[in-house]
């Protein structure tokens, strides 16, 4: 009904301007504006169903403001062109229709009308009412009821006996398990789950709806709900850091824990989370490369499951063998949306319905085959009697090809235990969630029988059981649950330290580099990462007396306000208002102290847009007072009027980049002496080292040969006709990832410079 309604308006509002409101520049911008955001804010809801088959939630901002490396995006790409080309389509459609009367003189009764109308549109789309509900979910009281549930484990067993496997299979919900719907979709996995103890009614609440949400339910008891304040849960350096998890009892308990997936552990925060609770021993697309027998043999996300399965397999094997306590946790990637992955080791390769192949259904079939081996193995092995196999799907499918045939079914979760120490078969129909599963492991162990809002299945009452509408307490309590995240609203004294790459301030600890917002009443935490922008584009946009503390390396800030630092890499700290004062101060010791201090000062409009201006400067057009060029930092020196073939900065230097030039090319503001030494520190990279390597200065030429370690050269020119411009030409570059940014395109590499300094020659 709201979707007919806000169309209605949307309608309604085109028609009245373009038939009505005549020629008004104000009047025309505003309203396309307005009717803009109605139809990003539809668009948005498109997306975000497409993947979620929810809507617009929690799993879409907490993916959208978390890191996002490892994404595998290329079943999405064309559906987000076309989304694009449909958004700039329909602009330019409002654009032309809405300046059909431009013309005619502005009759503001009806621009008027006209724009009241697109804002009760967006106002009625069911896109705002699900944004602004979860940014008051975000900020309403919280139910006073909830430290009343929320119960926090020993975190510890007493003389644990059993080793734990848990399997999470991504988006292997129980609905595929039944025999009537799917016939023979699942026949090796579900004969183990009908062997083992079964748990039919596990539900999905909000906040455990996603991988890392399913996580974070299972093994703290809580749904994932997080602060998002600016990216404030991509830089907080720990997940809810004062709950007790199952990981973090385990751990203390003497277990090893492990952690394999065959996707990226930086997607979502995984890595974060793991580290957080327990786990020391992680492995992920990124680790797994140099181990697996064909590190090519990959699809969209990572690794396939069989791969990943057999180092799981490996690892219980070794772990076994040498004796260890040991936890052995895995996460599946084949079944996930839109229509998953095929091995190429399943036999069962594809799934018939309504007499066609199903791509999801096939990737279950296969997916489950494998998992089903798995446990096979471990099931026949000596060790298996000291064992304990979880298998838990970690949330329901998602929008995938199987999506209509799932909704017509009671879907629950999955969730089965096998024991190794004995033998139980039975079928618990008991009402539980997701939040109860880690419990449920915890009591099997010898633990408590409860963490966070989670109960045990087998001596325990789920809150699923106590609670009509257990949904309904959730959201009630999401207030309460992203408090538990114990985030900072204010700032005094902290600390820098510069090994662990950490800012420590009231009880948290971030990842540096860091930019703060320091409010009144409230901390805005602003990290750099793969799809955020650079914190100092992200600090212009703050107002004139918007406070900020700035934690990154000097050279970024120092240029601005203390030039005597503006080629150091050490860490700095500047603190002020873009129009006010502004201080730098380099830090010199490992752990340093801070303090935050805003003294009182007057704000300059000027002042402030000369910073924002200064800060806005691409990394390339950055120029610095120097005799040389310095290549670990942003830049050039000031003789330099442009260069090309050259990648980013890193802490020793810079890579020559084919990719963005076949040579390194330095034109010079002015002619370059007549006579000139130049001296070059630099490395060469793989094959490219003893190749002679020309190095040009107009019509002379000199071969500079490098090694793969730093060595400085001197070459002696003659330039007679006064060229300004400097070429480098690496023989034989490289494609390769070495030393690249995560999810970021491979580089190619010929030579890699520390610096080139032009010394001129008398004589």
């Amino acid at each position: 009904m709201s979707e007919l309604l806000s169309f209605t308006l949307f309608i309604a509002s085109v028609a009245i301007y373009a038939f009505k409101a005549g020629r008004n520049t104000w009047w025309f911008i505003a309203t396309l504006l307005v009717l803009g955001v109605c139809v990003i804010l539809n668009i948005t809801l498109l997306a975000s169903n497409y993947f979620t088959g929810e809507g617009i939630t929690d799993a879409v901002l907490y993916t959208l403001t978390n890191s996002l490396t490892g994404a595998g995006v290329s079943k999405y790409i064309l559906p987000a062109v076309g989304l694009t080309l449909a958004l700039v389509a329909v602009f330019a459609a409002l654009g032309w229709i809405l300046r059909r009367r431009r013309h005619h003189p502005c009759h503001y009764g009806y621009s008027l009308l006209a724009l009241l109308l697109a804002l009760a549109s967006v106002d009625a789309s069911p896109a705002f009412r699900q944004i602004t509900d979860l940014v008051k979910s975000q900020t309403r009281e919280g139910d006073s009821d909830f430290t009343a549930w929320y119960k926090e484990p020993r975190n510890t067993i007493d003389n644990p006996a059993l080793n734990l496997v848990y399997i999470y299979a991504e988006s292997l919900e129980r609905t595929y398990f039944d025999d009537a719907a799917f016939p023979d979709l699942t026949p090796e996995l579900g004969a183990l789950q009908r062997s083992g103890i079964d748990f039919s009614h596990t539900a999905q609440l909000p906040g455990t709806d996603y991988t890392i949400a399913g996580m974070v339910a299972s093994q703290c008891g809580i749904p994932l709900f997080a602060p998002f304040e600016g990216n404030a849960s991509a830089s907080v350096s720990s997940f809810f850091p004062q709950n007790v998890c199952l990981g973090d009892i385990l751990k203390n308990a003497g277990y090893d824990n492990y952690f394999i997936q065959g996707a990226n552990l930086r997607f979502a925060g995984k890595d974060v989370f793991l580290k957080s609770h327990g786990f020391d021993h992680l492995y992920g697309a990124e680790e797994l490369k140099k181990d697996v027998a064909d590190p090519a043999y990959r699809n969209d996300w990572g690794f396939y499951d069989d791969t990943v399965l057999d180092e799981v397999w490996k690892t219980y094997q070794r772990l076994s063998a040498e004796g260890k306590r040991f936890s052995l946790f895995t996460l599946t990637v084949d079944t996930h949306h839109p229509d998953g992955f095929i091995s190429r080791t399943c036999t069962r390769k594809s799934y018939r319905i309504d007499e066609k192949v199903n791509q999801s259904f096939s990737a279950v079939t296969c997916s489950q085959q494998h998992i089903a081996a798995l446990i096979e193995k471990i099931k026949a092995s000596p060790w298996f009697k000291n064992t304990v196999i979880v298998v838990s799907s970690d949330h329901l499918a998602m929008n995938n090809t199987a999506w209509k045939y799932l909704n017509q079914q009671d879907r629950s979760n999955l969730f089965f235990v096998l024991r190794g120490d004995q033998q139980q078969q039975d079928l618990v129909a008991v009402k539980r969630n997701t939040m109860d599963n880690g419990a449920t492991v915890l009591d099997i162990l010898g633990g408590d029988n409860f963490i966070g809002l989670g109960r045990s299945s087998l001596s325990g009452q789920s809150l699923s059981e106590v609670f009509l509408n257990m949904k309904e307490k959730v959201l009630a309590w999401k207030p309460d649950i992203i408090r538990l995240w114990k985030f900072p609203t204010h700032i005094d004294a902290f600390t820098v330290d510069t090994e662990k790459k950490m800012l420590a301030f009231s009880g948290a600890r971030f990842h540096l580099p860091l930019l703060l917002r320091v409010g009144e009443k409230r901390i805005e935490p602003l990290p750099e990462s793969e799809y955020s922008a650079p914190l100092r584009f992200q600090l212009a946009e703050f107002t004139p007396r918007d406070r900020f503390i700035w934690v990154d390396q000097c050279y970024k800030m120092a240029r601005l306000w203390e030039p005597q630092l503006a080629l150091s890499t050490d860490w700095c700290v500047s603190q002020g208002q873009l129009g006010g004062k502004q201080s730098v101060q380099r830090v010199d010791k490992p752990q340093w102290q801070g303090k935050a201090s805003f003294p009182q000062t007057v704000i300059d409009t000027a002042r402030y847009q000369r910073n924002a201006d200064a800060l806005k400067i691409v990394d390339n057009d950055i120029r610095y007072r120097a005799d040389s060029f310095v290549f670990n930092v942003a830049g050039a020196p000031e003789e330099v009027k442009q260069f090309s073939g050259i990648s980013r900065p890193e802490s020793w230097g810079r890579w020559s980049n084919a990719q963005l030039g076949d040579e390194v090319k330095i034109e010079y503001r002015s002619p370059l002496p007549a006579k000139f030494d130049l001296v070059i520190a630099a490395k060469a990279f793989g094959p490219n080292a003893s190749k002679p390597i020309p190095v040009r200065i107009g019509e002379s030429e000199q071969t500079l040969v490098l090694s793969d370690e730093v060595t400085t050269t001197t070459l002696h020119f003659e330039n007679p006709t006064r060229s300004n411009t400097l070429i480098i030409t690496p023989p034989d570059p490289q494609v390769t990832n070495e030393g690249n940014i995560l999810g970021h395109a491979p580089r190619k590499l010929g030579i890699g410079m520390v610096e080139i300094r032009v010394v001129a020659r008398d004589g």
